[in-house]
């Protein structure tokens, strides 16, 4: 069975989101030491308590949050999204050191990430 493990919120002005949704929520954000990508990690509270982290990016907002699912076959997935009637948004790409990353939109258009862990992703 497949989870959500990752949010993702695009903000044209990152710090000023980053400011926000420190204030208003008490998460915290520690920048992602990948160079050549503005990203920052998102903790939004104790490890030990039930819900997921997620992360900051900079670009146009969506009216929806983005929730990665974790998978196992990132390829095998992608080809039951397009069977059943989904669209790949964003092809396979890697998060170097971290795993290969794709987006889908589901037939009534909510959009997922999925992330296969790999560390030896370049």
């Amino acid at each position: 069975m497949s989870r959500v493990l990752h949010f993702e919120i695009m903000a044209k002005e990152p710090q000023k989101a980053i400011d926000f949704y420190s204030k208003v929520l008490g998460w915290k954000f520690q920048k992602w030491d990948n160079p050549g990508m503005d990203y920052w990690l998102i903790t939004t509270g104790d490890a030990k308590a039930p819900g997921i982290n997620g992360g900051l990016g900079p670009g146009d907002p969506v009216k929806t949050v983005v929730n990665t699912i974790g998978i196992d076959d990132l390829d095998g997935t992608l080809r039951k999204v397009q069977q059943h009637g989904g669209k790949v948004v964003q092809p396979r790409g890697p998060l170097p050191g971290v795993g290969w990353y794709a987006a889908f939109e589901d037939p009534a258009g909510n959009q997922f990430g999925l992330m296969q862990d790999d560390p030896s992703a370049r």
